[in-house]
């Protein structure tokens, strides 16, 4: 593929999205004034298509967007929920070009061996495998050129399609969830911090046998470069179809990989998409991709288990103060049951003390409850979502698909007090606090 890096590559490339947004405009605006019936299914399958193959943020807000409840009308979220992380590669040529631009010209001197193809490419940059002078295997993520303007511009497009669709949706304002977006966004192009969220999970996670983490090769980062320890795995999806204890392995590391952290540190990974883990063949999970990570205040983790507790109580106060220590304002009663009704499902898994599938309902993971819930949410006003609530529902609803797909049976609850039963916030806060700046890092980053 030829590189797309000139000015007029860029060009064409902010064309194709103008395009795609310009149209979604024009036909919201045509449904609403002129009476014409947009069909949206078509419409979502349009703009998929002119997302797809791009390199760029776009593609990755979109699936994250995609397991946002109510952030998207229901047949965008399911069209886009289908882009894949697996963009085109770019070519040796540039290859040649950034790498000598990162370690200097006589790079592939500091290689015993580096693949030209790329093993995976994905919407921010590609990886090459590679074999240090060691011997050890790596795994070489080499960014994309002039991603922080891509990026800029992208998130303005990504501010007009918030806009126009808050014209025509009143149930989320999405000024905050754009605001969480962009800052995680620009979070990503930074590698050294990736490299510091890695040590990071190596130290929050050295006690779970059936989790690893790739170790950083520092000698060989740079600025848009990061090398790292490659760890060999399958797609999660060659599992789906083995026997049900292997399933549950493979669910009980993934849970135990993304709550152990929040529960204990206050920190999650923030993007449960298939392509940022695969799994072993004894059944334990390689966490591959580290830029989307949420640093939380204790208070928040608090209000996490405040609504749990008070779903199982009955506790409607309890609720209330929960929403509120999360950001959540203007609650009044109609309000809270709406709020209520995605909590009682999202924990439904964790209330019932025995083995079940995380949720007993066929189909996509939550769908007709974030449909049920947007309708009521359009019907009083609408809400504005605190910026800290997208990356933990985010995860809370990628890691359901993930579990539905592997028709895993576990007893959540026991999983979920097994992390909770303990919890201390004075406690988190220090160890937060202790492992963050044990890896250069602190919790106003």
């Amino acid at each position: 593929m030829a590189d797309d890096d000139s000015i007029s590559g860029r060009a064409m490339r902010y064309a194709r999205v103008g395009r795609a947004v310009g149209g979604l405009a024009a036909r919201f605006a045509g449904e609403r004034y002129l009476g014409l019936k947009l069909d949206r299914l078509e419409h979502a399958a349009d703009l998929k298509e002119a997302l797809g193959g791009l390199k760029g943020p776009l593609m990755k807000v979109a699936q994250i967007l995609s397991t946002i409840p109510n952030a998207l009308p229901g047949e965008y979220a399911s069209q886009l929920a289908e882009l894949q992380s697996n963009a085109p590669s770019m070519g040796w040529n540039f290859v040649k070009r950034r790498m000598a631009a990162e370690l200097g010209p006589d790079w592939q001197d500091r290689f015993g061996s580096f693949e030209h193809s790329a093993a995976a490419a994905a919407s921010l940059g590609q990886v090459h495998r590679a074999i240090g002078h060691d011997g050890k295997t790596l795994a070489c993520k080499l960014q994309y050129p002039d991603m922080n303007s891509v990026v800029e511009a992208d998130l303005k497009q990504l501010k007009l399609v918030f806009s126009i669709y808050r014209r025509y949706e009143k149930a989320i304002d999405p000024s905050e969830v754009h605001q969480e977006l962009s800052d995680r966004l620009r979070e990503e192009l930074d590698y050294a911090r990736e490299a510091k969220h890695m040590q990071l999970y190596r130290h929050m996670l050295a006690d779970e046998p059936g989790v690893h983490i790739p170790e950083v090769e520092p000698d060989l980062s740079a600025a848009r470069l990061l090398t790292m320890a490659w760890l060999e795995g399958k797609p999660l999806l060659e599992f789906v179809d083995t026997d049900v204890e292997a399933r549950n392995r493979v669910a009980y590391n993934m849970f135990r990989a993304w709550y152990v952290p929040f529960y204990y540190f206050g920190i999650i990974h923030g993007d449960p998409h298939l392509g940022n883990y695969t799994v072993r063949d004894d059944h334990t999970i390689n966490l591959l991709d580290f830029g989307c990570i949420r640093v939380f205040q204790p208070h928040f983790v608090t209000g996490v288990i405040d609504l749990y507790t008070a779903l199982r109580d009955g506790n409607r106060d309890l609720a209330v103060h929960a929403y509120e220590t999360w950001g959540f304002t203007g609650l009044d009663d109609e309000l809270i049951d709406i709020l209520n009704l995605w909590a009682e499902f999202v924990y439904a898994p964790l209330l019932e003390d025995g083995a079940r599938p995380i949720q007993r309902e066929k189909g996509q993971y939550g769908a007709e409850v974030a449909m049920k819930v947007r309708q009521e949410l359009d019907r009083v006003g609408g809400v504005q979502p605190p910026r800290e609530f997208v990356l933990m529902d985010r995860a809370a609803i990628g890691l359901g698909s993930v579990f539905t797909h592997l028709r895993a049976e576990i007893n959540w609850h026991r999983l979920f007090h097994e992390l909770i039963d303990d919890f201390d916030a004075e406690k988190l806060g220090r160890r937060q606090a202790d492992a963050l700046a044990m890896v250069g890092l602190d919790a106003g980053e």
